[in-house]
């Protein structure tokens, strides 16, 4: 059987990246990382695909590119790994029908909060906000399917409840999600790649 293909796409500081790098290293996850883009060219999740000798490829939106041609253009640079799973971890664009129609089924994003609730950016302070006015005790976190452009909508694949302990700041709870995410995104990608 052939080792799972992932590209993974990253905008920021790349420590859920890093998660899957170390699984597979580690053998707890039966894929490799070939490829890593960012839509951003000094996001860090680029250095940590360059220390571990892959492929770090800066895919910034042009000012001229609308949301389709620029997805036009990412999926053809995804296109040239041959993935078998694209993984958005901290991919911090809405993708277009440019893209996700040229790999139905195959893109998979983590989110840091439970089915409908907090879509979108700034998912865990708006959490902690939440907490804070009485409205929720806990969060999550969920790895879940890129069917269309709906935002954080898609089929759930796994979640996990993270309480918000009273003590929390925001700070704390973030460090508890992200180890979270870590594991969540790392087992989820294990079952994947295993089917």
């Amino acid at each position: 059987m052939t080792v799972a293909r992932l590209v993974v796409l990253v905008s920021g500081h790349g420590s859920n990246l890093q998660a899957v790098l170390d699984g597979c290293a580690a053998g707890q996850l039966d894929a490799q990382v070939v490829g890593v883009i960012s839509d951003r060219p000094d996001a860090f999740g680029l250095e940590r695909a360059r220390r571990a000798n892959l492929p770090a490829i800066a895919q910034p939106k042009l000012a001229a590119q609308d949301r389709a041609a620029y997805d036009t253009a990412l999926a053809i640079r995804i296109s040239d790994f041959e993935p078998d799973w694209i993984v958005l971890a901290g991919w911090m664009r809405l993708l277009s029908a440019s893209l996700l129609d040229r790999f139905p089924g195959k893109v998979v994003n983590l989110h840091p909060a439970l089915p409908e609730t907090f879509p979108g950016t700034h998912a865990i302070e708006r959490a902690f906000s939440a907490y804070q006015r009485g409205e929720i005790a806990h969060t999550g976190v969920m790895v879940h399917f890129v069917p269309d452009e709906g935002v954080d909508s898609g089929p759930v694949l796994a979640q996990q409840v993270v309480a918000i302990e009273p003590t929390d700041t925001l700070e704390t709870l973030e460090a508890r999600m992200h180890a979270m995410e870590h594991h969540l995104l790392v087992n989820t990608l294990n079952l994947l790649c295993a089917s």
